[in-house]
This record gives C-alpha cells, sequence and structure tokens, in this order.
C-alpha cells in the first residue's frame, strides 16, 4: 500500500482532519485527552501528514514547530516535533521521514550555519533509534559524553519548552499519573532489541519511558551531519526550494 506524505500548515487543518489525528493516536496512547491534544496541536505551526495513496486513510503524521532560544547573546533555533505516530502496519514506510528531512534541508537554507539544531523527545526507543541512523553527531548518546555547551543548550530548550517538567538531572520531561503513554505491546522493548547498544543507553537513561517520561535529545542541523542513510531516505534536494507553508 503506497503511502503519500505532505507538510501542511497546522492552522489549515480541519475538524474532520484533527479527529481522524486523535483517532489515531487513541488507537496507540493511554491517558490522551482530547483538550490536551487540541492544546498541543494549537502551538504548532507545521503538520506531516501521512496518507495512503489509494484510500486517503491516514496512517500516520507528526507536528512540528520552531524554537527561539538566547544562549549567550546567540539566538538558537530548534525544531521541534511533538506528537508523532505511524499505524504499526506502516512502520517499515519511510514517507514520514522523507517529508521531515525535507522539511528540515529547507529550513536549512534560512538560518546561519550553527543556529538550527533538531530538538526531539523520546518516550519510545523507536524514536530514539532515529538518530544514529539520520545524523553523525547527535547527543546524548552512549559512546561519547553530552559537550557542556550542548548540555546548556538542552537545559535551555527544556526549561523553555516545558518549564515545569523538565528535570536538568536525568535530561528527561517528567511525567505525572495522568501523562498519556504508549500503551503495551506497540512498542515492548524484547531480548533481541537489547542487544543495540543505542535502545540499551536509552532504557538506562529514560528507565520511566513506560510511564510516559521523555528523554530530551539534540543534533544539530546541517547537511554534514546527515548520514549517507538520511540521504537515500530524503533524497535530492528541491530545486528551486519549495515554499513552506
Amino acid at each position: 500500500m503506497p503511502m503519500r506524505g505532505q507538510l501542511i500548515a497546522a492552522k489549515s487543518l480541519t475538524l474532520e482532519q484533527r479527529d481522524r489525528m486523535f483517532g489515531l493516536m487513541d488507537a496507540y496512547y493511554v491517558n490522551l485527552r482530547r483538550s490536551q491534544f487540541e492544546q498541543d496541536l494549537g502551538e504548532k505551526r507545521w503538520v506531516i501528514w501521512i496518507e495512503e495513496e489509494a484510500t486517503g486513510e491516514l496512517r500516520g503524521f507528526s507536528t512540528q514547530m520552531l524554537l527561539d532560544v538566547n544562549v549567550h547573546g546567540k539566538t538558537v533555533t530548534a525544531l521541534f516535533s511533538g506528537d508523532t505516530i505511524i499505524a504499526k502496519e506502516c512502520w517499515h514506510e519511510q514517507a514520514l521521514t522523507h517529508v521531515w528531512g525535507r522539511l528540515a534541508l529547507a529550513l536549512m537554507d534560512r538560518y546561519p550555519q550553527g543556529s538550527l539544531y533538531w530538538f526531539l523527545i523520546s518516550k519510545g526507543y523507536k524514536t530514539y533509534r532515529f538518530l544514529p541512523v539520520f545524523f553523525h553527531e547527535f547527543y546524548p548518546r552512549p559512546d561519547t559524553a553530552t559537550p557542556m555547551d550542548v548540555r546548556e543548550l538542552l537545559d535551555t530548550l527544556g526549561r523553555h519548552k516545558f518549564p515545569s517538567l523538565y528535570d536538568p538531572v536525568r535530561g528527561v520531561i517528567r511525567a505525572g499519573a495522568e501523562k498519556d503513554r504508549l500503551k503495551e505491546g506497540v512498542a515492548d522493548v524484547t531480548p533481541q532489541r537489547l542487544k543495540d547498544p543505542f535502545v540499551q543507553f536509552f532504557l538506562d537513561r529514560n528507565p520511566r519511558h513506560q510511564e510516559g517520561e521523555e528523554l530530551c535529545c539534540l543534533a544539530p542541523l546541517s547537511r554534514e551531519n546527515f548520514t549517507a542513510a538520511a540521504y537515500r531516505v530524503i533524497g535530492a534536494p528541491p530545486t528551486p526550494w519549495e515554499p513552506l507553508p
């Protein structure tokens, strides 16, 4: 079943589209509240929308926004990925990462070198595992300590986006009893997965992920930092650059 992905403005979403998005998330999460979903969606600038080409059925989405923070007098911009879900039977599809990668490439031309990052919060190992596939440099990671300047930027972004929930000691977004979290059986860790050092690292750094806690991660957004595997998924950059909605 071929998939079609597109980047759309969040403000243009219809009620029917939002209903479909909430319904897809509700199939995989517990403690999901419509009011919180709408509040989170209301602050986002874009939605990556993934649907079946033949039927138009929604099969996945990811919400995106830009965050600006000041670190030692320098403005740093981060692409922040919020609610993200892909139907389990479509996990092998690359439509979402293709569209996300082209969004990242488009943003790279609009920001000075070294001032653009991806700020990712991960409540599951599958999301964290995306980092070593797509990026040469990212943090935190199992093979090297997080540099102090990166840690400072992570702390700044964490406090900026989640002022009451960010835990700078553990580098996570804390979760209360009512926090949404993945249902059992959706992305359980198998013994085979534990052989992967990145999966083991994620579990060590975020032992409460099953309660909905999210590990804060950061990767510089630059062409040089994308891996060859990333470019195979993204494809050649558009010429001229596609306008962003």
